[in-house]
């Protein structure tokens, strides 16, 4: 799954709880390797010194800042959307959304940290991660893979608001 499709997911089930933020925080990063065992479509990383299974040290070459430029492009799309909905719109406290975000993109940063500095404390949680997240693909299926996990991101926000109005 994409950051944003974590973002927002995360900022949904945290606006369950909103005066909980650090249930929220914990429903979002559990709710992400949930949504890393569903066949999903991924955007390649070029760069080595991003990939967190290639480990190499940092070259700041063209691939490199294509990457930062799409992993933070995706990652604001899905703070936007998340304030947008979740605050502005519901309106949860910014913290528990803020939160429900921080949970659910958690796990990608740790797995990034882990392929960096190899710390031995985040090895089970790499190992689980790596376990859990599907081998289905949808590579070279972009409209497809983009196409499935909005509809993810609107499933999941309707149960939500669903949830709490009823």
């Amino acid at each position: 799954m994409v950051l944003s499709t974590h973002a927002i997911t995360g900022a949904a089930v945290a606006s369950l709880n909103p005066a909980r933020p650090f249930s929220g925080f914990v429903a979002g990063f559990v709710l992400h390797f949930i949504l890393d065992a569903i066949p999903h479509w991924d955007y390649k990383i070029k760069s080595g010194s991003i990939d967190p299974y290639v480990g190499s040290a940092f070259i700041f070459d063209r691939y490199f800042f294509g990457d930062v430029l799409r992993i933070v492009s995706d990652l604001a799309l899905g703070v936007s959307i998340s304030l947008a909905v979740f605050y502005f719109y519901w309106p949860a406290p910014i913290w528990a959304v803020l939160a429900g975000v921080a949970g659910g993109i958690l796990p990608d940063a740790l797995q990034f940290a882990y392929g960096r500095l190899h710390w031995r404390s985040l090895s089970l949680l790499q190992d689980f991660h790596f376990w859990i997240h599907t081998t289905r693909k949808l590579k070279g299926r972009p409209v497809l893979g983009i196409t499935l996990q909005t509809l993810l991101v609107i499933l999941i926000i309707a149960a939500v608001f669903y949830s709490q109005n009823y």
